[in-house]
């Protein structure tokens, strides 16, 4: 078995997957604002194409100069997290670097070219291209940023679930086979729907924030009002579309990542008719069950089931985890013998015996590697706050686009209504509640809008938690565990290039927010 990789101490793999982590973790706090910014900027700009009115040009301007500063942040973590894969992971890289490089050539040959091209016309073509040759530019440096999403989500979830490849004995690497499998795999199209959507959220509640501080300010106001309508619509329906999505990629998780989903709900003993828990002690009757099946009274695999094995919704039998780590041990055996017998010249007879035995154990291939089954079990009781997190900040959103895209475009008898019930509930003062201005909110509203935008970000955070911490001990699911794919390098140089990067990503970060701070003071001045 060590013959095929090489055996790595512990703490490299510990400081190789914190240091991946850590990178991860900073460019997600770039790459969603990118993305939500780019929508918003786009319709602004959509809106001076329309009318003409220089307010609206000047409100798309003062949006992509934010927008700018943060996509240059996001490019820069960007670099460093995709060289970590060939310093950190080159067992990784090696073992599948034909299939997983694939989208990512393609992300940064096209989609990256793409956005970096439109973004200097967006920025240095207001007066040297026609206005609607400017306002294509903006939407496809957006378009651009999303696409190159795509590329990298496809190659995520990859990770979590292998598809359109097959493993070559004779090179010692997986292979593709079918490049549209990859691309297309419904895995990988559930993960970018919500990821991409959850964008959206905090692109949203960002310009919310932004405007109502002007509002605090008074200054700006048109910007502000404008800018909330604008952010109400996109984070109404970006959290209504997460909630969907987010649906479906569960679906998703429960067919392929099981132990995922029971990490999740922290369920050690599946069944029928299975409830969703909010909290420990408090749970919604059947949900996880549509969750997971989206029938009410379907069958959900718990933890205790995929350890002892179980019957899948199929019809088909799901083997024990010991079952499995025999037979990963089987198709690492069955490589062996077949490398050593091809070396030797063997008759054919020998090495198609050698190749079937190998072929028929293959998708337990990872499982040779666990010497405990226990090891499969990721950590429990951070997907299950992480999740509730993500969940339950995600029902606050829709809750408050909700409220805000009534107050904002005063819809008839919900906006006083709406007003009404809050000076009920002590939410507003009596005098405010049959104001139909946005103005007419009290302070702490806006208040509440700055300090929304950080537990949106915990919420989206959260999600990417679960995402990996759920699928450990995996590298790649079922095929390659973490200590397997790592780097043959001394933990000391990986701890002190983790160091650097918490220093270098902290200091971007702070650098950051005191540009963009200082650019929202300026406002939106030509």
């Amino acid at each position: 078995m060590n013959d095929l990789f090489l055996t790595i101490s512990s703490n490299s793999i510990d400081w190789a997957r914190a240091q991946f982590a850590l990178t991860a973790i900073y460019h997600w706090l770039f790459v969603p604002l990118t993305l939500g910014l780019a929508v918003v900027m786009g319709i602004v700009e959509t809106c001076w194409y329309r009318t003409r009115d220089a307010f609206w040009r000047d409100a798309a301007q003062f949006w992509q100069r934010l927008f700018g500063i943060n996509f240059a942040m996001g490019v820069a973590t960007g670099i460093i997290l995709e060289f970590e894969f060939g310093t950190n992971w080159s067992n990784y890289s090696w073992f599948v670097g034909d299939i997983f490089g694939a989208p990512l050539a393609v992300e940064g040959i096209v989609a990256f070219f793409m956005e970096s091209t439109f973004v200097a016309v967006m920025y240095f073509g207001w007066k040297k291209v026609s206005p609607g040759f400017h306002l294509a530019a903006t939407w496809l440096t957006g378009l651009g940023a999303t696409i190159s999403a795509w590329w990298i989500l496809v190659a995520n979830a990859w990770m979590q679930y292998p598809v359109g490849c097959a493993f070559n004995p004779d090179t010692m690497r997986n292979e593709m086979i079918s490049f549209l499998d990859v691309a297309l795999s419904p895995f990988a199209i559930d993960k970018f729907c919500h990821t991409v959507i959850s964008a959206w959220i905090i692109g949203a509640i960002f310009t919310v924030a932004v405007s109502c501080w002007y509002l605090m300010k008074k200054r700006e106001i048109r910007l502000a009002k404008e800018s909330i309508k604008i952010a109400a619509i996109v984070g109404l329906v970006a959290s209504l579309g997460a909630a969907m999505t987010g649906h479906k990629s569960a679906q998703s998780v429960a067919d392929v990542q099981p132990m995922k989903l029971a990490a999740m709900e922290a369920l050690y003993d599946g069944g029928y008719d299975r409830g969703l828990t909010v909290v420990p002690g408090i749970e919604v009757p059947y949900a996880l069950s549509f969750m997971a099946t989206n029938d009410f009274h379907g069958f959900v695999p718990g933890i205790n089931d995929i350890m002892s094995g179980y019957t899948r919704a199929d019809g088909t039998e799901e083997p024990s985890v010991e079952e499995k780590m025999v037979r990963g041990r089987m198709a690492i055996e069955a490589l062996a013998a077949y490398r050593k017998s091809k070396a030797e010249g063997a008759p054919e007879s020998v090495l198609a015996d050698q190749l079937n035995t190998l072929n028929e154990n293959m998708p337990y291939f990872g499982y040779g590697y666990v010497k405990d089954k226990e090891d499969i079990v990721p950590p429990i009781w951070v997907n299950f706050w992480a999740f509730r997190i993500m969940v339950g900040v995600g029902c606050l959103f829709i809750l408050y686009f909700l409220l805000l895209a009534i107050l904002s475009f005063k819809i008839p008898y919900l906006s006083v209504i709406t007003r009404r019930l809050l000076a009920t509930v002590g939410l507003l003062p009596e005098t405010k509640a049959d104001c139909h201005d946005i103005e007419g909110l009290p302070a702490w509203h806006y208040w509440l809008a700055v300090l929304l935008v950080p537990l949106a970000y915990i919420a989206s955070e959260s999600g990417w938690l679960v995402a990996e911490f759920g699928r450990q001990p995996w590298t790649i699911q079922d095929m390659l565990p973490t200590w397997v794919g790592v780097s043959d390098i001394e933990s000391f140089s990986v701890a002190l290039t983790f160091f650097l990067f918490l220093f270098l990503f902290t200091l971007m970060l702070c650098v950051e927010i005191n540009i963009m701070l200082k650019q929202i003071k300026k406002g939106p001045q030509s």
